[in-house]
């Protein structure tokens, strides 16, 4: 599964420590395991996974028989979702 990163859910991704980013990144690459829950009141299949107190805001789809991960969102639980 290949993993596609927003250009913001990256900035945020690259401000961080480095055990954070090794945390998320070990994330991401464990998905479908983990906290993953679909977020209400989107129709393109938008879900959260869930990392202590942040939260990765995702999508999956198929391109050429393969899947894809479009990481859209990186953020703490509080401000994720405004």
């Amino acid at each position: 599964m290949k993993a596609l990163y927003d250009k913001e859910a990256a900035k945020t991704i690259n401000r961080l420590d480095a055990p954070t980013k090794q945390r998320i990144r070990k994330a991401v690459n464990d998905i479908p395991e983990g906290d993953i829950k679909p977020l209400k009141g989107y129709t393109d299949g938008r879900k959260r996974l869930r990392i202590g107190k942040f939260r990765i805001i995702f999508r999956e789809a198929e391109k050429d028989s393969e899947k894809i991960l479009f990481i859209m969102e990186i953020g703490s639980r509080g401000d994720i979702y405004k």
